[in-house]
């Protein structure tokens, strides 16, 4: 990119002094303004990631999602645009697609290979076993024993959801708040069991008895899938049958099926959002979210790539909590003096005075 450096100021200024040269007689004054004006080209040097190939694998959820992989991607264009990588995408229509897309990256020679989803754990790490000289980092899994070449990107999203199910205890009409899941894998199981222990803590301090639908700390009510807007409608529809009247979706897609639902009942049903801000990314429905919990996948993203641009790999693995700003809550409409109550149990978990 070529720029030229200031020529309509120096312009004005060479006008300028060759007025005052003429009424003033000087000879030199008018052979400097004669001499012309020096153009400087520069050429801005290349970011440091220009030659790196950073892929992404999507889940099923696909990358418009709204959610995780909808972040996840956010995290490998913001790559493009600061380190100046070349990205690629492929999106998975099911499960038999991992394998598949993971070789196509391997053939490829991507540098580091993101995937998104514990469901893509298996296919991930027999991609970076068969491929030891790329790299790779997998969202919402960690490997034990680790594998040298792949990075897992991992969340303390209980401590996020521990605050959201205390505000949503102590905004619900009802005494009655309900959670549920997309499949019954621990990445989901996190949001809800925080969830869980935020309810009963607010029962704890305020001698409250509000009640807690879709999980009980062992088993609870899930989707099956990461898809079906209809689920996320009818499992809301249940919960709000039996006198939810704020319900926390982790379910990727079919969350916005309840966001719907919430949005049809005129304000029966209120949503807590996940993973992202919802009130944002989902704006025809944002009427219905009170607050989000929050997962910066996009920020974990960004770092595994820098990483493997910077030369020093994938050599640990990320986990995002409270205290390293990984983790949060978006507050979409609570009142400030339950904001302020919220945000010091947040304090208190992240400084290690609060245990859940």
């Amino acid at each position: 990119m070529r720029k030229h450096k200031g020529l309509k100021s120096a312009a004005l200024a060479i006008a300028a002094f060759a007025l005052i040269a003429s009424a003033c007689g000087s000879d030199d004054a008018t052979e400097e303004v004669a001499e012309e004006e020096e153009v400087t080209e520069e050429t801005t040097a290349p970011l440091p990631g220009a030659g790196t190939l950073a892929c992404m694998v999507t889940d099923t959820g696909g990358v418009d999602d709204k959610g995780f992989n909808q972040i996840s991607y956010a995290g490998m264009l913001q790559a493009e645009s600061e380190l100046g990588v070349t990205i690629d995408l492929l999106e998975s229509a099911s499960d038999a697609d991992y394998a598949p897309n993971l070789q196509s990256f391997a053939d490829k020679g991507c540098n580091i290979t993101v995937t998104v989803g514990f469901l893509l754990g298996d296919a991930t790490k027999a991609a970076a076993e068969a491929n030891a000289g790329l790299s790779y980092a997998i969202v919402d899994y960690a490997y034990d024993p680790a594998i040298a070449n792949a990075r897992g990107l991992v969340f303390a999203t209980d401590q996020p959801s521990f605050m959201a199910g205390y505000l949503s205890a102590a905004m619900s009409k009802t005494g009655i708040v309900g959670t549920y899941g997309g499949i019954n894998i621990p990445p989901v199981t996190i949001f809800m069991e925080g969830f869980r222990k935020g309810v009963e803590y607010y029962n704890t301090q305020k001698g409250a008895t509000v009640k807690l639908l879709g999980w009980d700390g062992k088993d609870g009510t899930f989707a099956g899938n990461f898809d079906s807007l209809d689920d996320g409608k009818n499992i809301a529809k249940s919960q709000a049958d039996e006198g939810a009247d704020i319900i926390f979706p982790v379910a990727g897609p079919v969350g916005l099926g309840s966001a719907q639902y919430a949005l049809e009942s005129g304000g029966k049903v209120r949503i807590i959002g996940v993973d992202v801000d919802m009130s944002v990314s989902n704006p025809d429905a944002a009427a219905v979210y009170i607050a989000s919990v929050l997962k910066k996948i996009d920020a974990a993203v960004f770092a595994a790539i820098k990483d493997v641009v910077e030369g020093s790999g994938v050599t640990d693995n990320y986990v995002g909590t409270l205290a390293n700003g990984g983790v949060g809550v978006a507050f979409t409409a609570v009142p400030d003096a339950l904001k302020a109550e919220v945000e010091a149990i947040g304090a208190g978990i992240a400084d290690g005075s609060i245990k859940i």
